[in-house]
């Protein structure tokens, strides 16, 4: 009885999760579509970092070339988003560590900015965060979160170079191999400040 328990509980958690990330993607999707309802997404896949623009959490506009020059992680997460929750701790650690090293993480929440402001309170997070729009989740897209979902993280190298891009969380040791074989490859760089 109480694995049946253990069972029904773990469907149940997981119908949630997959419900909330459809309405979550309903909700940003709502500005996006055209007239018969269809959000409309090129076909052709980008492989360089295409020139965001995106509010933080203070209503800024912040710019995707602030980063020119540095290793540049991008994670598209939510705060309702379990398993988005679970890397961040391992982006935080790993920002702090390789901050000198030319290695820029940023988040680019999929929700509300009161939602995003009051997980930070709770959680500080060390590197930029910002609050997607429609258009850069078509962009997402393109650069290969095919099926829509979170988390979706991409790599860039100096260049803005897309290296990797992965659906789902992205493991410690996932992350150290990107990370460490584009340092090694480009070498230590420290970044100027603007």
């Amino acid at each position: 009885m109480k694995a049946l328990k253990v069972i029904l509980v773990t469907v149940l958690a997981a119908g949630i999760s997959i419900g909330a990330a459809i309405v979550g993607q309903h909700w940003i999707d709502v500005e996006g579509t055209n007239s018969g309802g269809q959000a409309e997404r090129p076909n052709e896949s980008l492989d360089t970092l295409p020139d965001l623009r995106l509010q933080d959490l203070e209503g800024r506009q912040v710019s995707s070339s602030a980063w020119a020059g540095k290793v540049l992680v991008v994670n598209f997460w939510a705060t309702w988003c379990p398993p988005c929750l679970s890397e961040i701790p391992r982006f935080v650690e790993a920002q702090e560590r390789l901050r000198e090293s030319g290695v820029q993480f940023v988040g680019i929440a999929v929700d509300r900015v009161e939602e995003v402001r009051a997980f930070v309170a709770a959680h500080p997070v060390n590197y930029p965060l910002l609050i997607a729009t429609p258009e850069v989740l078509e962009l997402s897209v393109r650069l290969g979160n095919r099926l829509e979902v979170l988390p979706f993280t991409l790599i860039f190298d100096r260049h803005g170079r897309r290296v990797h891009s992965q659906i789902g969380e992205l493991s410690t040791e996932e992350l150290t191999h990107y990370l460490d074989s584009l340092l090694v490859k480009d070498g230590p760089h420290v970044s100027r400040t603007p």
